[in-house]
């Protein structure tokens, strides 16, 4: 009665998406061998970015860490336009294109693959690739079997990721409900969950950091300060200097971060997520320094968190160059100038690094992000 296994049990268990999918592809290659590689992109629609966020690829990763503008992807966009699955048995057709993405899938030998469209309540989402070194190999009968696998890891992906999402966008309007005059904008927002990412794509090589961690970081970085709920008014828009008690309540908010934190994941169900202490470190510790200076633990260099460190600087720099009642902005040159004297002191200096490598970025993601003078 029991003899039969359950060749993708693994999908029940509480582990990386990453892992999941490399199970799903062994499953793929007991039957289709030819397939060599499964990845999977999402879509950001504030920006255009298409970005790399799973693969599974055994050694061979030639496209990772990446984003291009959807609309630099003809081929793709016609995908969307068409709103049907796109199956190329000869990726030769493509040998002459000069977008890096095509170059890099070109240069790994690729020579055929089948590409569906992933959609949330109609809105497109991402896209799934099935690549194969061999070229003539997607069939009806294959076909058949990829769309099905197709749409089980576009389940996957998107319960992930739109349970992750409902949770923010609830915090948010928490946020936004009992702090409504709060100085920290939408934009402010915006610009510094795209500088955190900035700062992880620059560091992965050498932190060794994946595309689904990155994108994690991405998604959590606005609720670094959500312990800013429990902070009164009085305090938290005190027009001059804090003075030492009110400095003291209002550096709790890291620690009762966590403690929301925690609370929501428990009332939505998310709290056994694999990657969500991503989120939990990003609350407590964006506050704590290299030198242990910091809090609310005093930890110090690796003792803190890469993806609070990250988030550190992103939130630093946005503040320094985002004009608020009690500042005016400062320019990059000047920010710039002060993160590198706190780096390795109150800021990790492989961030500052990386956020001043990708100047150009920075000031691109500041234009499309602009503040609104009248709001």
């Amino acid at each position: 009665m029991f003899n039969h296994s359950d060749t993708l049990h693994v999908l029940n268990e509480n582990l990386p998406l990453t892992e999941k999918l490399d199970q799903i592809h062994q499953t793929v290659r007991e039957r289709w061998t030819f397939i060599d590689r499964i990845a999977v992109t999402i879509y950001d629609h504030k920006t255009d970015f298409l970005k790399t966020y799973l693969h599974s690829s055994g050694g061979d990763s030639p496209l990772v860490r990446y984003q291009s503008k959807l609309e630099n992807a003809p081929s793709l966009k016609e995908i969307i336009q068409q709103r049907q699955p796109r199956v190329v048995n000869d990726l030769s057709v493509f040998s002459s294109g000069r977008k890096v993405h095509t170059q890099r899938i070109s240069a790994q030998g690729y020579a055929a693959s089948y590409t569906m469209p992933m959609y949330v309540n109609d809105v497109f989402f991402g896209f799934i690739f099935f690549n194969s070194y061999q070229k003539n190999v997607f069939n009806k009968e294959s076909l058949h079997y990829f769309d099905l696998m197709g749409h089980l890891i576009s389940l996957l992906v998107i319960n992930e990721q739109t349970s992750m999402r409902t949770l923010l966008a609830t915090v948010k309007t928490a946020h936004d409900m009992t702090h409504h005059r709060d100085t920290e904008t939408g934009t402010h927002i915006d610009r510094m969950s795209r500088y955190a990412r900035l700062i992880a794509v620059h560091i992965a090589e050498n932190y060794d950091l994946s595309d689904e961690f990155i994108e994690n970081v991405f998604l959590f970085s606005p609720l670094h300060d959500i312990g800013k709920i429990a902070i009164s008014d009085t305090i938290l828009h005190k027009p001059g200097k804090l003075d030492e008690q009110e400095r003291a309540i209002m550096q709790t908010h890291a620690r009762k971060g966590r403690e929301i934190i925690d609370s929501m994941l428990r009332d939505h169900g998310l709290d056994s997520f694999e990657n969500i202490n991503i989120l939990r470190n990003i609350a407590e510790y964006h506050h704590e320094a290299p030198n242990g200076s910091g809090y609310p633990h005093g930890l110090s260099g690796s003792e803190i968190p890469l993806e609070a460190r990250i988030i550190s600087v992103a939130d630093v720099f946005d503040a320094l160059t985002s004009k608020r009642p009690y500042k005016e902005a400062w320019s990059n040159d000047e920010a710039f100038v002060l993160l590198q004297r706190l780096a390795g002191e109150k800021l990790d200096r492989d961030c500052v690094e990386a956020l001043m490598a990708n100047r150009k970025a920075v000031e691109e993601i500041q234009q499309e992000f602009a503040e609104d003078p009248i709001g």
